[in-house]
């Protein structure tokens, strides 16, 4: 056998090995770095996402002028002898939920029933009033004071159907209960 024969190919394999790896590396690696065309699908979700940013603005100020309109009109207001609350109408809420409501009853209210409005009068709140100017995060503190059991409620929504009710918006409120069922947004 012929040492210096196989010294020479102890070199060249591995070199040659070296070569043929760093040629198929460079070709992988050139087919994966091509960039994916996606820019037209980009430029399409933009476009629709600038879309769905206007309507929302148009429907913003849309709402804010009926709610400017609704708080505005003579025929929804109905000041009582301090100038600025809403007289209750026994009537108007009749006609609109169906049965008798009690002036500052908390149970008209999605979501709150006796054991719930007892923890809402043990923190001093017995209007639908002072409901609707508290908080979300004071709404789940009273929650919280009840213990477990009432975690699965979301008072969310409770401070804004106060005020529904709170103002004698009797029809909406009940509108609203019955698209949100649960109460929940």
């Amino acid at each position: 056998m012929n040492y210096e024969n196989l010294n020479i190919w102890c070199w060249i394999i591995p070199i040659l090995i070296g070569i043929i790896s760093a040629i198929f590396g460079y070709l992988i690696g050139k087919s994966g770095a091509r960039p994916i065309e996606n820019s037209a699908q980009l430029k399409t979700l933009e476009d629709e996402n600038t879309k769905l940013k206007k309507d929302l603005a148009a429907c913003t100020k849309s709402l804010a002028m009926e709610n400017s309109e609704v708080n505005t009109t003579p025929s929804n207001l109905m000041e009582d002898s301090v100038g600025d609350t809403t007289a209750f109408n026994a009537d108007m809420a009749k006609a609109a939920f169906g049965k008798k409501i009690k002036e500052n009853d908390l149970k008209v209210i999605e979501g709150i029933g006796p054991k719930i409005e007892g923890l809402f009068h043990n923190y001093n709140i017995n209007t639908w009033q002072t409901l609707s100017e508290t908080p979300v995060a004071k709404c789940q503190e009273v929650l919280n004071s009840g213990g477990d059991r009432y975690k699965l409620h979301n008072p969310a929504s409770w401070p804004m159907q106060a005020k529904m009710c709170y103002q004698g918006k009797w029809k909406e409120l009940n509108q609203w209960q019955d698209q949100h069922k649960a109460g929940k947004f």
